[in-house]
């Protein structure tokens, strides 16, 4: 997967985001058959203030979050609970997923409040934010039950335990 990462606070070097979003594009390519050296992806490492502005000025919602996402082209099913259509290539061959952004502060406190390791903390918000990009959602229940199981068998796969069970 081609990543392009911005990285607006320091604080992110020392828990390899790079490594770690490499790690969670090739986990979900795996997961849902995608070829991974198609996918391109840009993720912003920012604080706290500056996703606080980003959630305001895109969500209206005036505070920060984990993770935003802004799919290339939304891609969401139109029944509850419905996988949603795989992307095809471009007609260069590639498969732009769209940009995420984490919060530093906010990824840091739920890793610790939910006693959890940041690293694996953050590889859970990364997949999280992708199969955002790939259509994926949980407003409606169905699409909550389905985007949950499908994180949970991601990160079973890496030893990780069931991150909606703390």
């Amino acid at each position: 997967m081609q990543i392009d990462i911005d990285i607006d606070d320091s604080r992110w070097a020392d828990l390899e985001l790079e490594a770690l979003c490499k790690t969670a594009g090739a986990l979900v390519c795996e997961a849902l058959g995608l070829e991974a050296d198609l996918c391109e992806l840009s993720v912003l490492g920012c604080d706290d203030a500056r996703i606080r502005e980003l959630n305001a000025e895109f969500r209206e919602k005036d505070k920060a979050t984990n993770v935003l996402s802004w799919p290339a082209e939304e891609r969401g099913a139109e029944e509850d609970g419905e996988v949603p259509a795989l992307p095809e290539p471009d007609m260069f061959g590639a498969i732009t997923l769209g940009d995420l952004a984490l919060a530093y502060e906010t990824c840091i406190r739920e890793a610790t409040e939910q006693q959890k390791s940041a690293k694996d903390h953050i590889l859970h918000l990364i997949i999280h934010g992708i199969l955002h990009l790939l259509g994926y959602d949980h407003v409606r229940d169905g699409d909550a039950g389905l985007m949950e199981a499908l994180e949970i068998r991601i990160l079973e796969k890496q030893g990780i335990a069931n991150p909606y069970d703390y």
